[in-house]
Order: structure tokens, then C-alpha cells, then sequence
């Protein structure tokens, strides 16, 4: 994929959970049917050149592209005809009607995959949040989400095992869609539409659940909107 000084990173495979750590916690087995549970490790969507694509200019238009937080190619059908961002050298910065894929899109073919095999049996995603996400490719398919900035895996392992109970809080919102992004006012907090799961729950700031439920304390009081 591409990196950020926009090089090329070769393909690789790694094992986001050693057997070292992973069987410190679990009986680790080599496929689903022999697995009482599931754990699939994602990362945020990686938006291909992160909005902005030289092919796009040498082919006539202005370079801009969308950034999409959804894995599934993305056409910004409702994004402004006309940007707000500009500069002395350009006119308009608008994408819209562009298309852009992900670079990481195959981690979600992973959980598809994954949700495929274990059938009833328990699929829990731990995701590496880089970026707000859209989360309907992914929260149908889990049982339950643990998003982390930058966590050790050992902590992510301890709350599924029941070692340490679920206290944190989303610093922003979960957008309901790509549509709810483009329409947001970019400029004001606590603006977007925020995301809505099959159990009813709001992915709104300062959302977070623990094992009783939704999370209601004195943070909360104060911060959630």
C-alpha cells in the first residue's frame, strides 16, 4: 500500500496476537470449527493517497479526491459542487462525483470471512482507530467492538477475558455514513449524525459501554451531548 511520503510498502503477513501472548489467554486453535470464539484485529480505513491523487490532475482535473472512512469503494455523490478550501493558485478543491477505494478494503473481506465460519459462535473486532469510521460494514458482522488508539494488544486481551472491565469513552463521533461526513459543518462540534447500532446504541462523543451497559458517570455528565 501506500505510505505516507507516498512511497510504496511492500505486501506482508503478520500475526497481530504472538502464540506467546495469545496462550497466556486462550487454547489456540487452527480453525473455526474447533473455536469457541473469534478475534479479528482491523485497522481504520486507509483512504487510497489520502485526497489528493496527481493522476487526477494530469488527467484534466483539479487532484482532489475524497477520503473515505468506509472499507467499500466510495463516490461523493453528496459532497459540496463547489469546496470552501481554496488558494491563489487554484479555484475549487471539490471531489464531487469522484471515487476513491481503500487501501486495507481486504480486512473486511477478513471479517466477512470470519462472521462466514464461526456462524453463531462469537466474532469480536479490535480495531486500531485511526480515523472516525463508518461503522455499517462492521458492526453487523461483530459481536462486539473494542476500537483503541495506539493499545497494547495484552489490554485488549485482558477485556475480553473479563481481566479488566471497559471504561474508556469515544473522544468524537462515529458518523452514521459517508453522506452524514460530507454534510457535517466541519467547523462545529458535535455536528455530524452520529452512528446507530442494532442494539439501539448512539456512537455519539463520550459514548463507551462496560459490562453492565452504556457507561453513566460523572464524565459522561459533563461531556456528552
Amino acid at each position: 500500500m501506500r505510505n505516507f511520503w507516498g512511497g510504496t510498502d511492500p505486501a506482508r503477513d503478520y500475526a497481530p496476537v504472538e502464540n506467546s501472548l495469545g496462550e497466556k489467554y486462550f487454547n489456540m486453535v487452527d480453525n473455526a470449527d474447533d473455536a469457541d470464539i473469534a478475534i479479528v484485529f482491523m485497522e481504520s480505513p486507509k483512504s487510497w493517497r489520502m485526497g489528493y491523487d496527481p493522476a487526477d490532475k494530469d488527467s484534466g482535473g483539479n487532484g482532489y479526491i475524497p477520503i473515505s472512512l468506509q472499507y467499500r469503494p466510495y463516490t461523493a455523490t453528496a459532497a459540496r459542487e463547489h469546496s470552501i478550501a481554496c488558494d491563489p493558485w487554484e479555484t475549487d478543491r471539490t471531489y464531487r462525483d469522484k471515487s476513491v477505494h481503500t487501501m486495507n478494503e481486504c480486512e473486511l473481506d477478513t471479517l466477512e470471512e470470519v462472521r462466514r465460519q464461526m456462524g453463531n459462535k462469537p466474532v469480536v473486532v479490535i480495531m486500531a482507530m485511526n480515523n472516525p469510521t463508518v461503522m455499517t460494514e462492521v458492526e453487523p458482522l461483530a459481536d462486539a467492538i473494542l476500537v483503541g488508539f495506539n493499545v497494547q494488544t495484552q489490554a485488549f486481551l485482558d477485556l475480553i477475558t473479563g481481566k479488566a472491565e471497559p471504561s474508556a469513552l469515544l473522544p468524537f463521533e462515529i458518523p452514521a455514513s459517508m453522506d452524514a461526513v460530507e454534510a457535517h459543518c466541519e467547523d462545529r462540534p458535535h455536528d455530524i449524525v452520529p452512528y446507530r447500532d442494532t442494539d439501539g446504541n448512539t456512537y455519539r462523543f463520550a459514548f463507551g459501554m462496560n459490562f453492565s451497559g452504556p457507561i453513566s458517570d460523572s464524565r459522561t455528565a459533563r461531556y456528552a451531548k
